[in-house]
């Protein structure tokens, strides 16, 4: 993509001027936050290369960061810690996460669209688009946004707990991450109410169930 979809044409049709794309990032990881992103771009806005997050390689993603920064007129990023989705669950979190991230924007938006089929605002109109960080300009965009946010969290984290492998996996339950569990248990970020077959399994063979 390089301009805003017809989804967005249409609304900008009917005199809207103010949209903000809302989009997450880390629903899936066993540990870290879950973090959300929202974009407003002027109308007319060109920018080459917006595409779903996942899939575009690192380095594009930080050029489009920094690119979506310097044309967007408003960005707003949110976040749900791990003890927040442990709390709410991770839908819930997630949509406080966009929640935080729209009172985040310096400009209050006229109308949201938000990936997904779950989302819920008590004030602004919005519309939740399925798969809308492939088919909508402005949600691609907070996509980038707010994945790129989340990894640079995830560096961090992985400086205070270097046994877990964050920088590379960034949460995610992948072969490695599961065997760091494995050998030194959940760390302090890690999201307790997440299950994880392999671990269930191997706590199940431990006396008195582990």
């Amino acid at each position: 993509m390089n301009t805003f979809s017809d989804i967005e044409a249409e609304l900008f049709s009917r005199g809207m001027r103010v949209l903000a794309g809302v989009d997450e990032a880390g629903r899936g990881p066993l540990a870290g936050p879950v973090v959300a992103a929202a974009v407003i771009f002027a109308p007319g806005t060109r920018l080459d290369g917006i595409a779903d997050s996942k899939v575009l390689a690192h380095g594009r993603r930080a050029m489009l960061r920094d690119a979506i920064l310097a044309q967007a007129i408003g960005t707003g990023i949110g976040i749900a810690d791990h003890g927040e989705i442990d709390e709410l669950n991770i839908l819930q979190a997630s949509i406080l996460a966009m929640h935080r991230a729209i009172e985040a924007l310096p400009i209050s938006p006229e109308f949201l669209l938000v990936d997904g089929n779950r989302f819920h605002h008590p004030s602004l109109p919005y519309r939740t688009v399925v798969r809308g960080d492939a088919r909508c300009f402005s949600i691609a965009a907070a996509s980038i946004l707010a994945k790129e946010h989340r990894d640079a969290l995830m560096l961090l984290l992985d400086a205070q707990f270097p046994s877990y492998g964050f920088a590379k996996h960034k949460g995610y339950p992948t072969p490695e991450h599961i065997a760091a569990l494995r050998a030194h248990g959940p760390s302090s970020v890690h999201r307790l109410s997440f299950r994880v077959r392999e671990l269930e399994a191997q706590q199940a063979r431990m006396p008195h169930g582990g």
